[in-house]
């Protein structure tokens, strides 16, 4: 081939196997062969390609100090707080390693801006913002061999995953509101095809478990995507004495809260509501919001260090922080009605 830039799929296309197991192989990981492993390396030691700072072996290419932060396409505006509070703490981590972050955006399943970066050679790592029940650029990634890490809960135990500890979270803020007497609680959320809506979901569920309540799978609405839509639940749920309303996330926080006061509905009076996530766009709020803290910017800071130690070839594992904490306010405050 005569080049020192050797790739992956170079070594791939000239063996005839896959991008994955050429990365394998060159890592000494995973589930492979020693007939394989020592077919690509006499094919490396062949073409006289000498690894990044002739020690690391795990990587089939020279290092650019380049990172990729995915961006989600769907992202509302509203959710820039947590996005921008997870690559805060990437940036520094990065920074401090020489390293340049570059964002790639990802629009529903079209991934060619990812591909591009890592096609082309210009970066030697990925982070996921997000994960998918159908995770399209997870599995990308996994066939291309790029090191890369996710933000988030995945169902694929060969991703490598960091996240805040969710279902616990969900599950303990679940519980105090069950504790202080608010036993049918209403949700609302968005698409279930997200893993944190399922994982955040399953604390929900857990609390009534472990409280020995009944949940009434009737006042649970998932895939909600319009106002109209939450204003006729709200509008519902006023009819059909619920104790409490539980919001996945801050974004339908701020969307209830709105609807509240633009049709005169009074939160704590009329409607006691709590988010699944906090952010400075519910501070300030009259009366403030129940709601979880997460300390996102760790997050991020764990994710690129974790990212940083894969790319340079080390042992990493999944990482479930706990550094959240139940926020009880006025908003789930029980007020006498008159």
């Amino acid at each position: 081939m005569g080049k020192d830039k050797l790739t992956i799929s170079d070594i791939a296309e000239a063996l005839g196997v896959s991008k994955t197991t050429v990365s394998r192989a060159l890592s000494g990981k995973g589930r492979i062969s020693k007939a394989t492993i020592d077919k690509v390396n006499d094919y490396v030691q062949q073409h006289h390609y000498q690894p990044y700072g002739g020690t690391d072996k795990a990587l089939a290419f020279r290092k650019t100090h380049n990172i990729a932060v995915t961006w989600s396409g769907d992202y509302e505006l509203v959710e820039m707080p947590y996005f921008q509070n997870v690559l805060t703490g990437i940036v520094e981590v990065m920074s401090d390693e020489g390293y340049d972050v570059m964002i790639s955006l990802i629009v529903n399943d079209h991934i060619e801006n990812l591909k591009r970066v890592v096609d082309k050679g210009k970066i030697d790592g990925v982070i996921l913002t997000r994960t998918l029940v159908n995770d399209i650029p997870s599995r990308y990634l996994k066939n291309s061999g790029m090191p890369f890490v996710c933000i988030g809960s995945s169902d694929d135990k060969d991703v490598i995953q960091i996240d805040n500890d969710h279902f616990e979270a969900c599950r303990e803020l679940t519980s105090a509101l069950i504790h202080q007497g608010h036993k049918r609680i209403a949700l609302i959320g968005g698409s279930s095809n997200h893993i944190i809506t399922k994982t955040r979901y399953g604390g929900f569920v857990k609390a009534f478990h472990d409280a020995g309540v009944t949940l009434d799978t009737s006042i649970i609405f998932l895939d909600i995507n319009t106002d109209k839509r939450i204003s006729d639940i709200l509008s519902y749920l006023l009819t059909v004495d619920v104790d409490c309303l539980i919001c996945m996330d801050d974004t339908y926080a701020l969307r209830v809260i709105d609807i509240c006061k633009n049709e005169h509905i009074r939160i704590s009076e009329d409607l006691r509501i709590a988010s699944f996530y906090n952010s400075t766009l519910l501070s300030g709020m009259e009366p403030a919001v129940t709601s979880l803290d997460f300390n996102d910017r760790n997050l991020g800071a764990v994710a690129a260090r974790t990212l940083l130690q894969k790319i340079k070839g080390g042992d990493v594992q999944n990482r479930m922080l706990k550094t959240y904490e139940v926020m009880l306010r006025e908003s789930t405050r029980r007020v006498d009605k008159f």
